[in-house]
């Protein structure tokens, strides 16, 4: 079956009023099944949804599955905030206000990074309204007892965004694959060009770090409480979220699996696309 699947023809806007948040965010909606999956990205300056979840789209949908896409605060085409308390938090509101505005009163949640965190949070605060977790490369912040932190790669991120150039940009995402061969010139230009066509995001992603340096809390006290079945994902050679978080969470979480790919970074569901997809549908499907 073939699915004609577009960024453009998918782009939305949504005003969320939860919390303290008023704000407009961007998303994605693409497919019209009964289970709906939302996919949360990670903090990467320049990042979206799309961005980080093109190359898994279409298994989704072929199997009937709705598929949203949000675009955090700060992120991409949603509205500029600095964040001065908990990113998780922060985007977990965000995340209820848009399922309300859109009707949804229970979803499978899948996150990347910062993604993973969010939906924590939101499994957190929500229970009831999560299906399953699908958690890549995060999920739960504090120390590794194992590698310095920050790690190379956050650190690498973090000078990216105080100097957004093209350089700084392949050393970063020279780390954040296991091989960067398969990163191409266009990408690494629409990736800066995203970063530069909304300055004000890089600007406040740094003034919310100087605010709070700890955007993503430690959950280790609470995984406990997290009832939803749960996929842990990470890749064995990430340097950004190093794989003792993968661990925790698999301590943590009641009904948790944790799967490792061999050669792999931080971007498993695009550095291991096919094999990634398999697994997450199976997952979701039993």
């Amino acid at each position: 079956m073939t699915i004609d699947i577009s960024e453009a023809a998918s782009s939305r806007f949504a005003r969320i009023r939860e919390g303290d948040l008023d704000l407009q965010l961007h998303y994605n909606d693409l497919g019209e099944g009964a289970e709906t999956v939302v996919m949360l990205h990670g903090s990467g300056p320049g990042a979206s949804g799309w961005a980080n979840f093109s190359r898994n789209l279409e298994p989704l949908l072929a199997a009937g599955y709705r598929v949203v896409l949000m675009d955090c605060p700060g992120w991409s085409k949603s509205d500029p905030i600095v964040c001065r308390g908990s990113r998780s938090d922060l985007n977990a509101t965000a995340l209820k206000g848009l399922l309300d505005v859109l009707g949804l009163e229970r979803v499978h949640l899948l996150g990347n990074s910062m993604g993973a965190h969010s939906a924590v949070a939101f499994a957190l605060a929500n229970p009831q309204r999560v299906g399953k977790l699908v958690l890549m490369g995060g999920g739960t912040g504090g120390a590794s007892p194992f590698v310095p932190m920050p790690t190379e790669g956050i650190k690498l991120l973090n000078g990216l965004y105080r100097e957004p150039t093209i350089d700084n940009l392949k050393r970063m995402m020279n780390v954040f694959v296991f091989d960067p061969s398969d990163l191409t010139e266009e990408l690494f230009q629409v990736r800066l060009d995203n970063m530069l066509s909304r300055r004000e995001h890089l600007d406040n992603f740094v003034e919310s770090l100087a605010a709070n340096p700890k955007q993503f809390p430690d959950f280790g006290p609470r995984l406990h409480e997290i009832q939803a079945k749960t996929l842990i994902v990470w890749g064995r050679n990430d340097r950004f979220v190093p794989m003792d978080a993968g661990l925790r969470l698999l301590a943590g979480i009641p009904d948790a699996t944790l799967h490792v790919f061999n050669n792999c970074g931080h971007w498993a569901q695009w550095e291991h696309a096919e094999p990634f997809n398999r697994l997450v549908l199976d997952f979701l499907q039993h």
